[in-house]
Parts: C-alpha cells; structure tokens; sequence
C-alpha cells in the first residue's frame, strides 16, 4: 500500500505549498521555449520536499512561449492574446509533469479551460483530494479568464485549496529596495509586512494578487529556485528569500 511521507514526517513547516514558477524560468540558458535541463532541475527541486511529506501545487506562467500583453501591444486583441497566454501556461504545465513523473511522482494537470484529452477540468475538491493523496497538481490556464496573470491565479488557487503559503521562485534571491540586477546597492528585505510592500511601492506581484493574499492572509515567499536546495530549507523553516508577512 501506497503511504504518502506527510504521514511520516511533520517536521516541515509548510504542509501544503503552492509554488509559483515564471515561464520564462523554464528558458534555462535559451532564448525561448523549455530547456529540458532546467525541467529537470526543478523536478529535483521539487521531489525533496515531496519526498519529505509537502502536499504541492504548481501554477506556472507562459511567458518563454507567448504573453497576451506582449501580443496586445503589438496589435493583437488583448481578449485573444490571454487566451493564447493560457495555452502557453498549458503546455508548459505539460513539460513540468513529465519532467516530475519521471523522476516517480505522480501528478494531476488540472486547467481552468476544458482540454479533456490532456488535462482535467479544474474542481476545487478534486484537487485538494490529489493534494491529500500526496499527488503533484499543477494548475494550468491561470484563472480561465483574460486580464488576470497568474500571479493572480497562483494565489486564487492557493487560497482556494488552503496552502499554507505562496512560494514565488523567481531569479533573484528576494525583494529587494530596487531591482538588484540594475543597482548594486540595492538592500535586500529578509521580511517584510503587506503594508510595508504597498507603501514602498515594491513589485512582488501584480495588484490583484497582492491583494488577494492579504485579504485572506495568506504569506508570500520570494526566492531565488535555481539555487539548489532552497525550495527544500524554505519548508524546513530556514529564513530563504523574503518573506511578506500578515
């Protein structure tokens, strides 16, 4: 009989986590698409804390493949082109659960857009059932809806399946007073509250999901995932990243 590790070990601080990842994350060293290398890595990455008991759900962007913004701007019907974002977050979510299920986990891709040959139709219980049943699941199609990010879907979900925490990976290794790849000297928060982040006017996440987060109180980590191990001491409790506080 299957037993999942959560029922063994309840030394980690986050039960159940949604992580966020950026499409363009998945790039690696390319300059689009999915580097394979990369999926890997992060499917290391990700099978520590599984392997430590860490109910997980995924919501990853599509911006290495297409950004309905981008698209608008450049003429494109803004309706259209999120659709097209969403499609993208798809097929990304599909390269993520290959990449996880062979390295042995089993996963769930669920969308918020009907795509039954490859995806299940996303159901809240349903997908706190995999969670409980120690099954990766990965959200794709953000929110199903244009004009909402996936930052905005990443957080909706993780409130809507009771994570215990926002985990933003992102490539730099937190939130910072400036942005720290165009200012050397720019200070680096270890935590920081909501109202600190909105009255500093810092860019953790787009408005509505910033929003969203603090409403229900639900904290956001942000830290640097192509630094290996650091998913796996987050959960264990150590101070990794930034953390935007209640």
């Amino acid at each position: 009989m299957f037993i999942f590790a959560s029922q063994k070990n309840n030394a980690m601080k986050y039960k159940r986590i949604l992580l966020k990842l950026s499409g363009e994350a998945l790039m690696g060293e390319r300059q689009y698409g999915i580097d394979p290398k990369r999926l890997a890595e992060y499917a290391d990455e990700i099978k520590a804390i599984h392997d430590k008991g860490v109910e997980i759900a995924i919501v990853i962007g599509g911006g290495n493949i297409f950004r309905g913004v981008a698209g608008a701007s450049n003429g494109m019907d803004r309706v259209q082109g999120d659709y097209m974002g969403m499609l993208a977050t798809v097929i990304n979510g599909m390269a993520l659960q290959g990449a996880l299920e062979e390295k042995g986990m089993l996963t769930r891709l669920q969308t918020a857009l009907k795509i039954e040959a490859i995806a299940e139709p996303y159901i809240k219980r349903r997908a706190v059932r995999h969670l409980e049943k120690g099954r990766i699941v990965i959200f794709g199609a953000g929110t199903g809806n244009p004009y909402f990010t996936t930052d905005t879907a990443a957080v909706l979900r993780g409130v809507e399946v009771h994570a215990d925490v926002i985990l933003k990976g992102t490539r730099v290794d937190g939130i910072y007073d400036s942005d720290p790849e165009k200012n050397a000297n720019a200070v680096k928060f270890n935590s920081i509250t909501f109202e600190d982040v909105i009255k500093k006017g810092l860019n953790v996440m787009d408005s509505t999901a910033f929003t969203l987060s603090q409403e229900n109180e639900l904290p956001i980590v942000v830290f640097d995932m192509n630094t290996k191990g650091n998913l796996l001491k987050i959960c264990n409790g150590e101070n990794i990243g930034t953390v935007v506080k209640i």
